[in-house]
C-alpha cells in the first residue's frame, strides 16, 4: 500500500497525514503521546497493524501539531486545538463522517471530538486511555504515582536512548536493536523539551464531565497490565452511554506488540457491523451569555434615540465578534445574546473581545457567563441544564468580567488562558456546588515555533529518516531480519 503525506492547514499551522486503503469506512487514527508519519511504516509488526486497519477502511492517520511531520508550535496544543486539528484533516479529505481511534493521550481530545461533533463521527474505539490525568477520590488518574515518576524520568533525562520501551513495551525492552530503533523514533517524533512538556501536560488532561455526553457507539479496549491502568477504560466504558468493554491480556501499551490480533478483530467486527448513529438531538457545546449591565439606567439616561444607536452598536460588535470566533448566535436574551461555540477557548475568546470592544464604540460596559455541556437542540434553540448553568454563571459577573465554569477551566488547560478562582457556589435550579473562575487573560493560541534545524539532527537520524522516506522497503527488510534473529532460540550453554 502507498503512503503519500499530505498537509491540512488549520490556521497558521500544517497537520502532516496520510490516507491508506480505499475501505467503505473512514477510520481516522489519533495517535498518543509523540508519531512520526514516516517512521509508522519501517517496523514490520506496526505497518502490518495498519495495513490489518486499512483492509476495510479508509485509514487516515495524521501527527499531531508539535510531533512528528506536522508544524512544530510553542507548548503543549490544548484538547479543543487538537480536536480542531482533527476536523481539519477530516475537511482536507473529504470525509463527512468517520470512525476515531483514540489510542493513549489521543483519546481524551477523541471523546471531546465525538461529543462536540456527532453528525461527523461513526463511531468511537479507545485503546490504552484515559479521561483524566491526575488521581482523585473516584479515579486514579493515568499513571500511578510509580509510573508517572518513571516515565518523567525516562523522558526528562533519557529522551532519544530508548528508555521509555521499558514502561511501554516491556516485552521488547531487553533488545538492543529494538531500543535504538526507539531511540529513532522518540528523536523523530518531537523534541526533549516538548515531549516532557507532554507529560506533564497529561496530568491536567480532565474530561470526566463530558463522558455522559458522548453519544455515538464506543468500544473500550485496554490490556490487563498496561502501565495506564485499566481502571482508566473500565471509568469510560462506565461513564459513556452504552459503551461496550473489553479487557485484554498483556503487558504492552504499545498497540502493534503482543497479541495485536485480538485488537485488530475487535476493531474490525466493531467498525464494519456499527450501524450509523441517529441523527443527534443533544450534544456537547460551548454556551455564552452575554448582557449589558445597568442597561434600564442606561437607557433612561441616554434617552430612547441614542440608546437605540448604542445598541446597534453593541449588537454589532457582538455579531462580527460571533463570526470572527466561530460561534453561532442563537437568540437575543434582553440586553444580550445566547451563543454557542464548538470549543471553549474560543467561546471565551470572543466574550473577552466583546467586552474590551463594546465600551470604546458604545459606551456600555458588559458581563459574560461560559459553560461547557450537553444541550438538547430545539430547532434553531438549545436547551437543557447547560444553558441554565452558563446563564447563572454570567448573572454572577462584576462588570467587564467573563466568567466561567470549573468545567470549561479543566478543558482549555494549556491555552495560555489564564483564570482567578472566585469560589465554589450554589446555582440556583443547578444540582450541587459549581467552582467558578474569572477569566484574567485570554492570550492568543500558540504560535508555530521555529522547526528543528537539520544541524541538530545526527548523522544516524539522517540516515534512517532518510530512509524512511525514500526507501522504506529497505527498512522494513533490516527491521524484519533484526525480528527473525530475536525470535531464534538462544544457545544455553
Amino acid at each position: 500500500m502507498a503512503q503519500r503525506t499530505k498537509y491540512a492547514r488549520n490556521g497558521d499551522v500544517s497537520i502532516a497525514y496520510q490516507v491508506v486503503g480505499d475501505g467503505p469506512v473512514d477510520l481516522l487514527v489519533t495517535p498518543g503521546f509523540v508519531s512520526n508519519l514516516d517512521l509508522n511504516w519501517v517496523d514490520p509488526l506496526h505497518a502490518a497493524f495498519w495495513r490489518r486497519l486499512a483492509s476495510f477502511s479508509r485509514l487516515i492517520l495524521h501527527d499531531k501539531r508539535g510531533t512528528g511531520l506536522s508544524d512544530p508550535v510553542i507548548g503543549v496544543p490544548p484538547l479543543e486545538q487538537r480536536m480542531e486539528d482533527v476536523h481539519a484533516v477530516l475537511d482536507a479529505i473529504g470525509s463527512e463522517r468517520a470512525f476515531l481511534f483514540g489510542m493513549s493521550e489521543g483519546g481524551p481530545s477523541s471523546l471531546l471530538f465525538a461529543a462536540t461533533y456527532p453528525e461527523r463521527t461513526s463511531g468511537l474505539v479507545l485503546y490504552g486511555t484515559f479521561a483524566r490525568g491526575r488521581a482523585n477520590h473516584e479515579h486514579q488518574g493515568a499513571l500511578s504515582q510509580l509510573s508517572l515518576e518513571h516515565v518523567v524520568d525516562a523522558v526528562t533525562n533519557h529522551w532519544g536512548d530508548g528508555s521509555t520501551l521499558e514502561l511501554f513495551a516491556p516485552s521488547v525492552a531487553a533488545g538492543e536493536r529494538e531500543r535504538e530503533l526507539r531511540g529513532v523514533f522518540e528523536r523523530a517524533s518531537a523534541s526533549p523539551t516538548l515531549a516532557a512538556a507532554v507529560i506533564q501536560a497529561v496530568l491536567e488532561i480532565d474530561v470526566t464531565p463530558i463522558l455522559e455526553s458522548v453519544r455515538v457507539p464506543t468500544l473500550v479496549l485496554h490490556r490487563t497490565g498496561d502501565v495506564i491502568p485499566v481502571a482508566g477504560g473500565r471509568y469510560i466504558a462506565d461513564h459513556v452511554p452504552n459503551a461496550k468493554f473489553v479487557e485484554l491480556p498483556g503487558d504492552d501499551h504499545v498497540y502493534f506488540l503482543g497479541d495485536s490480533q485480538s485488537i485488530l478483530d475487535a476493531i474490525e467486527q466493531f467498525v464494519t457491523g456499527a450501524r450509523q448513529a441517529p441523527r443527534p438531538d443533544r450534544m456537547l457545546t460551548t454556551v455564552v451569555f452575554t448582557d449589558i449591565v445597568d442597561s434600564t439606567d442606561t437607557a433612561a439616561r441616554l434617552g430612547d434615540a441614542r440608546w437605540r444607536a448604542v445598541l446597534e452598536a453593541h449588537d454589532q460588535i457582538a455579531r462580527d465578534c460571533f463570526r470572527s470566533y466561530g460561534g453561532k448566535e442563537i437568540k437575543r436574551t434582553g440586553d444580550g445574546f445566547l451563543a454557542t461555540f464548538d470549543g471553549p477557548a474560543r467561546a471565551i475568546r470572543c466574550a473577552c473581545a466583546i467586552r474590551d470592544q463594546v465600551p470604546e464604540q458604545a459606551g456600555i460596559r458588559v458581563r459574560s457567563g461560559v459553560h461547557t455541556g450537553e444541550c438538547e437542540m430545539i430547532g434553531d434553540d438549545v436547551g437543557g441544564l447547560a444553558v441554565h448553568i452558563a446563564a447563572r454563571v454570567a448573572a454572577m459577573a462584576p462588570p467587564d468580567e467573563v466568567l466561567v465554569s470549573g468545567t470549561v477551566r479543566d478543558l482549555v488547560v494549556g491555552s495560555e488562558i489564564g483564570f482567578s478562582d472566585r469560589g465554589r457556589h450554589a446555582l440556583k435550579g443547578a444540582p450541587g456546588e459549581w467552582h467558578v473562575f474569572a477569566v484574567v487573560d485570554s492570550a492568543p493560541d500558540s504560535q508555530v515555533g521555529t522547526p528543528t534545524s537539520p544541524e541538530r539532527v545526527g548523522g544516524r537520524e539522517r540516515v534512517v529518516l532518510t530512509l524512511a522516506r525514500h526507501a522504506p522497503w529497505l527498512m522494513r527488510y533490516q527491521s524484519s531480519r533484526a525480528l527473525r534473529r530475536s525470535e531464534r532460540p538462544r544457545n544455553t550453554r
